[in-house]
């Protein structure tokens, strides 16, 4: 899936060692998606990465930009255990 990254989101993944097909693999087939919460521009993807001890990367990406644009990118320790 092609999508572009804010320079947030290139060191955010830089410092946490997140790899970018993992980002990649949560836009193309999450496990779960949500709305944000504060804006409706923006949608949070999940997905376990088993690679990384079965937790829950996620992904947050701006759905009105083509193609999609990540704002950010973490393991979100809240959700693991809850896919």
């Amino acid at each position: 899936m092609e999508y572009t990254l804010s320079t947030h989101a290139i060191t955010t993944i830089r410092e946490r060692n997140i790899r970018v097909e993992w980002i990649a693999a949560t836009l193309s087939a999450p496990a779960a998606t949500e709305s944000d919460p504060d804006d409706p521009t923006l949608i949070h993807a999940l997905r376990v990465i088993p690679e990384f001890g079965e937790r829950v990367l996620r992904v947050i990406y701006n759905q009105t930009k083509q193609p999609p644009h990540v704002v950010t990118a973490f393991f979100d320790r809240g959700m693991k255990g809850k896919l």
